[in-house]
């Protein structure tokens, strides 16, 4: 199966989803809510590189 090529915001945004939702389980809300907060500004950063080149 051939891999697609997501950009960069996408992976940053899934792959933070999911560690946040691994702290959900863990009922680490407020860990959860930190990942959230750090992921939207990291895949906005990566987003504006992309729009950029």
């Amino acid at each position: 199966m051939e891999r697609e090529n997501f950009p960069q915001y996408y992976t940053i945004l899934f792959n933070g989803i999911a560690d946040a939702l691994k702290a959900l389980d863990q009922q680490e809300t407020s860990r959860a809510w930190d990942i959230l907060v750090r992921i939207q500004q990291e895949a906005k950063d990566a987003y504006i590189r992309a729009e950029e080149t």
